[in-house]
């Protein structure tokens, strides 16, 4: 596991290209006796084992974020560094080391035989980084398989997960009028009419709502950009990129109209923008980036089995809680209703970070979860 997962880390394969990676990984799906390997139009890898009734398909996004100031890392973020019982660099946690455990799950069950009512599909999907869950939004409406559950491998430190925040992306223009800067009252500057509307949000993030379990709502301000023929002119336009991560209660709807209430907003345009970004095979599947908060019951039969068959392997419950950032969930279930939970290799803090790393140990223990979880799974359900 640890040699294939540094063969992985040493591959950049960034959103939209992930040919490089998918490929190796079909290699090992081969090698370690995969009873069948595809890829979809849109490039997502799929490694099936048996042919059982039950569809459980196990989640890894392939692509990778980009290294940043490479003067920032103190070792090569594409080497895989092995020390002190981890396996450093870009992708090792987030999400390579799941890739890595989940390949090899399906060695184990083929050598202890632990094939039973279910088709246990393996999914390397693609660019999830630059638009969380579109691969899962094309597998489930266009690719045709009826999944019964879906298990995320994102970091999550050996904990069963169930839910997430939700997000959205949304701009917000003011219009102006330009002129020559040497005259500024000629024009209609709009970086003017943006300023007081920036401090309004700063404010509104302050009394978002909050949630027990998922946590609050945030919205924060993270561009600000104008359209100016030349830094001697006043713009005539000027935008701000707003980030919104959504509780449970908040809508897209509401999340809008939050903004559009405030008292600066007041003859802005405030757009939810949409993704439409070829995949590595060249196709493109536009999505609106809308992506919606999704959490399962602690009792569902889903999120039951997870904890099953952790203490099956520890002997003690294991802790159940949910992620900070986002993943696929939000398509898988946010968007198309399968139940879906997460158990991870790694840590989520270390993620998209010059210190991203992932335990041995946890590689070894996720593998272990991930061959034990199907049938568990499937006799969790025919009792419940």
């Amino acid at each position: 596991m640890v040699r294939f997962l540094r063969d992985l880390v040493a591959i950049p394969a960034e959103s939209s290209h992930e040919r490089p990676v998918i490929e190796r990984i079909h290699r090992e799906m081969e090698k370690v006796g995969f009873d069948e390997i595809r890829t979809d139009p849109m490039g997502n890898l799929f490694g099936r084992i048996g042919s059982g009734k039950k569809i459980i398909m196990m989640d890894s996004h392939t692509d990778a974020v980009g290294v940043g100031d490479p003067k920032e890392w103190a070792w090569d973020p594409y080497k895989g560094k092995v020390e002190d019982g981890f396996v450093y660099g870009r992708a090792s946690s987030d999400q390579r080391g799941g890739m890595a455990s989940l390949v090899y799950a399906g060695k184990i069950i083929k050598e202890l035989g632990l094939e039973g009512d279910y088709t246990l599909y393996v999914v390397g999907s693609v660019q999830e980084e630059d638009c969380d869950g579109l691969a899962w939004l094309y597998i489930l409406k266009e690719d045709g398989i009826r999944a019964d559950c879906v298990v995320l491998t994102e970091p999550t430190n050996l904990q069963v997960y169930r839910g997430q925040r939700g997000r959205m992306e949304i701009e917000v223009h003011f219009r102006g009028r330009s002129c020559h800067a040497s005259a500024p009252e000629r024009g209609d500057n709009p970086i003017y009419k943006m300023t007081p509307l920036v401090r309004e949000i700063e404010a509104l993030n302050t009394r978002l709502r909050d949630d027990a379990f998922l946590g609050k709502g945030t919205i924060a301000v993270t561009d600000i950009r104008s359209m100016s023929p030349s830094l001697c002119a006043v713009p005539g336009a000027c935008s701000i990129h707003l980030d919104r991560r959504l509780t449970t209660g908040d809508t897209k709807e509401s999340a809008v109209a939050e903004v559009k209430a405030l008292a600066g907003a007041q003859g802005a345009e405030v757009e939810i923008l949409s993704y439409d970004v070829p995949s590595y095979t060249g196709l493109r599947y536009p999505m609106e980036k809308y992506y919606p908060t999704w959490v399962l019951e602690e009792n569902h039969p889903l999120v039951q089995a997870g904890v099953s068959t952790y203490e099956a392997l520890h002997g003690k419950p294991p802790v159940v809680d949910k992620w900070t950032f986002s993943t696929n969930g939000v398509g898988s279930m946010g968007l198309m209703g399968v139940p879906t939970i997460g158990f991870g290799p790694g840590e989520e803090d270390v993620a998209h970070s010059v210190l991203e790393r992932v335990p041995i140990r946890h590689l070894v223990e996720a593998a272990k979860f991930y061959a034990a979880f199907p049938l568990t799974y499937v006799s969790t359900v025919v009792s419940g």
